[in-house]
């Protein structure tokens, strides 16, 4: 450590925002530019280099944290960028939209706020790339073995890159007009620009990974037909088959599911399409669920317009520290956290409908009404109790003509006939693809990967699970391996 009282002497300082009135107006990113790099020396001070970090075992990657807060510290970039990069394929992602379980688990977030582990993360990643410090890494020698990766979100590029490193000659299969999945069309520019992603495919690229876009398995090229043509094939598909709301006036339109609106806006950010379809401009949004997901949508929605925005959560409001009784050290908490979305649907709410911060908590939706037409006006919702009871003369309307359903995923699209018929693949007993303890499915040669097969889960895990499989399929294609495996199949984020 390079400063051993820096945590005594030293506060807390986040990468600051751009002001609400400003980046509401644009698609990039919220933070300001070239603003972090010049406080993140000193907090990267202020970690205390534990004899036990537990920030290790909170991060799924296994990052080896204190090592690079020290090097960032004495300002050793290139040092930082390779402890970095020994364990994060896409450093530069996870800086940006992980919610950093790490941090939650900093011995100093015992007592005192955590060490801004995920700032210094993003600007360690930057550097590396201002540097030139991300070369393209081929494998010295070709093994003669050939995979096929289904899905180039950040589970299937992680597997992809680590594959080909190990001298595979590795097919990235994406149904999409672009690669990148969730991280192109899921996430929005204004959490993550592109150009990130477009780096590091830029790098697959020069280190022998191959892009098959626009082309579906299962519908464009036949799925047993892939798996003949390889050696292994990665199922990296994620956890697209959304969560329903089983209400009076589901079916009206103007009711539709997140991520059927934020691809379609982050099109047009692309420059693929000159207007959403689904657009929020002029119209009252509200969004049913209380995650993250729920969140992007309403920054998206005050980027395009739109004329008040209110978001659902059916959970009280947390608190503003953690609960030690039941959510202890070092686990993660739910806390009232305010993302830079809810900050910017701030400025539409209509009092008293939201919360400052355009959050209706504790809230439930009964039904939907139709002003006639076929088409959404209103929300009905109820407040509910502690065990989501709703509670009497609380109803209460709210004028809605977009209702966008942001309540989670519950595991991969099967569609009749499609991939997983195709192939053969089997569930388990929560819907997501079912593996043994080397993450292979029950058909030859076949492997799953992240969300598909974890379940809905973070961005963190999802390069983890990436990591892991490619060190699998490695050592069943090869007999070993010296790829790492920070995960195994079982391991679950740590919950109190």
């Amino acid at each position: 450590m390079a400063d051993p009282k820096g945590f005594l002497t030293t506060g807390r300082q986040d990468w600051p925002r751009r002001p609400v009135g400003e980046r509401v107006k644009d698609w990039a990113e919220v933070h300001v530019p070239g603003a972090l790099l010049p406080i993140v020396e000193r907090q990267a001070d202020r970690c205390m280099d534990c004899g036990i970090p537990f920030c290790h075992q909170a991060c799924p990657l296994g990052n080896l944290i204190p090592e690079w807060n020290d090097l960032v510290s004495r300002a050793d970039w290139h040092a930082a960028a390779e402890r970095l990069h020994a364990t994060n394929n896409f450093p530069e992602f996870t800086g940006r939209l992980c919610p950093a379980p790490c941090e939650a688990g900093c011995v100093l977030a015992i007592n005192q706020p955590a060490v801004t582990i995920k700032n210094v993360e993003a600007a360690v990643a930057d550097r590396i790339w201002a540097d030139g410090l991300a070369p393209p890494r081929p494998a010295g020698r070709p093994s003669g073995r050939t995979v096929a990766v289904v899905g180039s979100g950040p589970a299937g590029l992680a597997a992809a890159q680590q594959l080909a490193r190990a001298g595979h000659a590795v097919a990235v299969y994406e149904r999409d007009g672009r690669p990148g999945g969730l991280l192109r069309y899921g996430i929005p520019a204004f959490k993550m620009e592109k150009r990130h992603l477009e780096r590091r495919l830029g790098q697959l690229t020069a280190e022998g990974v191959r892009f098959r876009t626009s082309t579906e398995v299962g519908k464009d090229v036949d799925a047993v037909e892939l798996r003949g043509r390889h050696d292994a094939v990665v199922l990296a598909v994620g956890a697209t088959a959304w969560r329903e709301l089983d209400v009076p006036g589901r079916e009206l339109a103007g009711v539709e599911q997140a991520m059927a609106y934020l691809p379609l806006a982050g099109r047009v950010c692309a420059g693929e399409l000159d207007r959403s379809p689904l657009s929020a401009a002029g119209r009252h949004v509200v969004v049913v669920g209380g995650g993250d997901t729920g969140a992007d949508c309403l920054g998206t929605a005050v980027r395009e317009g739109a004329a008040s925005v209110t978001q659902l959560d059916i959970y009280a409001r947390p608190g503003a520290v953690r609960d030690e009784t039941a959510e202890p050290w070092p686990t993660y908490p739910r806390l009232y956290r305010l993302s830079a979305a809810h900050e910017e649907a701030g400025e539409l709410r209509t009092a008293p409908v939201a919360d400052a911060d355009a959050r209706l908590f504790a809230a439930s939706t009964l039904r939907f009404e139709g002003d006639g037409t076929g088409r959404v006006r209103a929300l009905r919702l109820t407040e509910v109790d502690a065990e989501r009871r709703p509670l009497p003369g609380t109803e209460r309307e709210l004028p809605a003509d977009l209702v966008l359903l942001a309540l989670g995923f519950c595991g991969p699209e099967r569609t009749p006939g499609g991939l997983l018929d195709q192939l053969g693949v089997e569930l388990d007993g929560r819907g997501v693809l079912a593996r043994d303890d080397h993450f292979a499915t029950n058909v030859p040669g076949v492997f799953a990967t992240g969300d598909a097969a974890r379940g809905q889960s973070l961005v963190v895990w999802a390069i983890a699970e990436g990591r892991a499989t490619a060190a699998a399929v490695d050592r069943w294609l090869t007999g070993t391996t010296e790829l790492p495996c920070p995960i195994t199949p079982y391991d679950r984020p740590m919950t109190a």
